[in-house]
């Protein structure tokens, strides 16, 4: 999605920052990740967003039950179909680092059919709960159960995409700047 003319004009914070609550939770993010991402920066104008951001990606990460190869194909299939740039350039990288084949990723990132059935399952549901704002017909449902996910699974899609929104807005709303360390991942989104 292009951009809108005017980006947000709070500036990226740091550890350096002189608030004692934004330099807890850049300091928590920078040892957790061993930097800090520009779109850590930005939410960290408003410490309880990022602070939600972390424990809700977190609790994806870790309870979701699901694999790195599903946990990237949701994080992307929402990042994409919300035309988040900064995001599916992330978790591409994310994705490559965790062994996901570069065919299901360059798949995800252009929107086309998955060549594994339960991952593109996965995406399509995905893609379906962002477009359809929670509301998938029975059909889908029942395509989404039928590949062998549960219904905590739509749960946790559900999870997703409460984190996934709240990345992709803050990017959209400052034009956040990709990391060098995504760089080689770049997306453009399509109107």
């Amino acid at each position: 999605m292009p951009h809108s003319e005017r980006a947000l004009t709070l500036p990226p914070r740091d550890v350096g920052d002189a608030d004692p609550a934004i330099v807890a939770i850049l300091t928590k993010a920078r040892s957790k990740l061993g930097f800090v991402p520009n779109m850590y920066r930005n939410m960290a104008n408003a410490p309880g967003l990022l602070e939600t951001y972390m424990v809700g990606y977190d609790a994806f990460r870790g309870d979701s039950g699901l694999s790195p190869a599903e946990q990237e194909t949701v994080l992307l299939a929402i990042s994409r179909t919300n035309g988040c740039e900064y995001c599916v350039a992330a978790h591409s990288t994310i994705a490559d680092r965790s062994g996901v084949p570069a065919e299901v990723t360059d798949a995800l990132r252009e929107g086309h059919t998955i060549p594994d059935a339960r991952l593109d399952a996965l995406a399509a549901f995905t893609t379906t709960m962002v477009q359809s704002r929670g509301l998938p017909a029975a059909a889908e449902l029942d395509a989404f159960f039928a590949a062998g996910f549960t219904e905590s699974d739509v749960l946790q899609v559900l999870l997703a995409i409460a984190i996934k929104t709240i990345s992709n807005y803050t990017n959209h709303l400052f034009h956040t700047e990709v990391d060098g360390a995504f760089a080689s991942r770049l997306w453009e989104a399509r109107s």
